[in-house]
């Protein structure tokens, strides 16, 4: 696997979180993952792009407001496995989510999410 294919796999899946719309939502989850994703994420295991399309909802409906999540760093993909790092912001600098993700493909999409979340802190002055 390379490390352009993940990484294409990983912006389509991060810009779920950026549609303008949440109608694109679960279209963009398509063209990412498989339809039997594995999702270990801050409450638990789930499966299924369902589960995964929630989390993303859960996280544009932030009480501050709708945010944006980039990736900040580089696909990292020593093996099977490819990690990176992400920030969500809310919209005027509110709080902040930082976290790595690592995830697992098969045939090009994401058959494995786990999310470890940092602290929601402001951004750095």
């Amino acid at each position: 696997m390379h490390e352009e294919t993940a990484q294409s796999a990983i912006d389509t899946f991060i810009s779920a979180f950026n549609a303008s719309d949440d109608g694109y939502v679960t279209g963009l989850l398509s063209q990412a993952l498989t339809s039997d994703v594995v999702f270990w994420g801050p409450l638990g295991r789930s499966e299924g792009i369902e589960a995964v399309e929630r989390f993303v909802r859960d996280i544009r409906r932030h009480p501050a407001g709708a945010g944006t999540m980039v990736r900040c760093s580089a696909v990292d993909m020593p093996d099977e496995w490819a990690r990176y790092q992400w920030v969500f912001t809310t919209p005027d600098g509110g709080p902040r989510l930082v976290g790595t993700d690592v995830v697992h493909l098969r045939r090009s999409l994401i058959d494995q999410i786990i999310v470890f979340a940092g602290e929601i802190k402001p951004p750095a002055p």
